[in-house]
């Protein structure tokens, strides 16, 4: 992200607390193969298992396989990978890059914990990372292997101030989130939203309504089939969102969030909605006119640190976090939207961003 946001984005809030903004995500779908280097050639082979999105799906994987590009351009790497077409792919498909002797192994989503924790317990002398996952039980406790890591992503900070912004700009007083599967990694997304209205709504005095997601019972609205790949199935939830009234939508859905978007471009300046992962506008520019702004995740830069440690025999199992305060997660620009935006709302935004890196706004996740 290049820009703050009086002048489009949260980079400036950011910096007052010492933090630059996060690289804007990637706008190419993959290709094949090892990308142009300009390092170093080097026999080191970093490996890539994506979810059932697809390396081309706009969002979760496609941003964390810029990570594995980047590291064939910047550290010299070879590079293989993967796509997964349905989980029964998952397991056999982190076999295949077993077998194919690669030093590190990044699998990407949330859904491939299991399969990723027994292969790095089965093959101690391979490197593991995994996108959105943190190897602890349901009581907490570290269950990682000594070759195995977290990249996860607070995304519940920057989903608070999207929720912020949701609220300010409806017209009809109500607003609505869905999710591709009720995974954690989904609906850190949806509750932080929901704290963020809720938040506008204790400090403006408001009532505005959240559909969609119901933090108190954590209860909420996903993809039939958890089918992250059914745009179909997520324009009907879209719909179906507009029907009881909202006007932002904040689909957490991966490519099924299009289905959103959809609903958008087609309301005729009714409805906007929000992208999460990367910035939309540059991911998914023909919807630009309907995306006032996205939540964003440099899983790029998690991956891409990985495999350089791994590289460099520092790789550890420590799970990593990112929050605003390490630009592992981002409000994105405001784009087409900026003069939408009033400035009071964007000085709010930035104050909260700031307050939320001093930890004097808490946001649960």
């Amino acid at each position: 992200m290049k820009k703050s946001i009086l002048g489009s984005g949260i980079a400036l809030a950011l910096a007052l607390a010492g933090c630059a903004a996060p690289p804007a995500a990637t706008t190419t779908g993959p290709g094949s193969g090892t990308a142009p280097s300009t390092a170093p050639s080097s026999d080191f082979l970093a490996c890539m298992v994506s979810d059932e999105g697809g390396f081309d799906d706009k969002s979760f994987n496609e941003t964390s396989y810029k990570g594995l590009q980047d590291a064939a351009k910047q550290l010299g790497v070879k590079t293989k990978e993967v796509q997964s077409q349905t989980p029964s792919d998952y397991a056999k498909n982190v076999q295949a890059m077993v077998d194919a002797k690669c030093n590190i192994i990044v699998t990407v989503g949330f859904a491939l914990g299991d399969a990723t924790l027994a292969a790095a317990k089965a093959n101690p002398n391979v490197d593991f990372a995994i996108v959105d996952f943190a190897f602890t039980d349901a009581n907490g406790k570290d269950n990682s292997a000594p070759n195995s890591k977290g990249l996860t992503f607070d995304t519940a900070q920057p989903s608070f101030l999207a929720g912020y912004l949701a609220a300010s700009i409806s017209k009809t007083g109500t607003v609505g989130t869905y999710g591709g599967a009720p995974y954690p990694t989904v609906t850190i997304f949806m509750d932080g939203y929901a704290q963020g209205v809720e938040y506008y709504n204790k400090t403006k005095s408001k009532n505005v309504k959240v559909v969609g997601w119901d933090r108190a019972t954590k209860q909420g609205t996903f993809i039939p089939g958890n089918k992250f790949s059914d745009v179909a199935g997520g324009k009907q939830l879209a719909q179906n969102l507009v029907s009881q009234g909202a006007d932002v939508l904040l689909p957490v859905a991966g490519p099924a969030s299009e289905g959103g978007l959809q609903v958008a471009q087609e309301s005729g300046g009714k409805v906007v909605s929000m992208w999460v992962d990367t910035d939309g506008v540059l991911s998914m520019p023909k919807y630009k006119a309907v995306i006032p702004t996205s939540v964003g995740k440099a899983m790029d830069v998690a991956v891409l640190e990985a495999i350089k440690a791994s590289k460099e025999n520092t790789f550890d199992n420590k799970l990593y976090v990112g929050t605003l305060a390490n630009k592992g997660v981002y409000l994105a620009p405001f784009h087409e939207f900026e003069s939408k935006i009033p400035a009071e709302t964007k000085a709010e935004l930035e104050k909260l961003t700031a307050d939320i890196i001093a930890g004097t706004v808490k946001v649960g996740s």
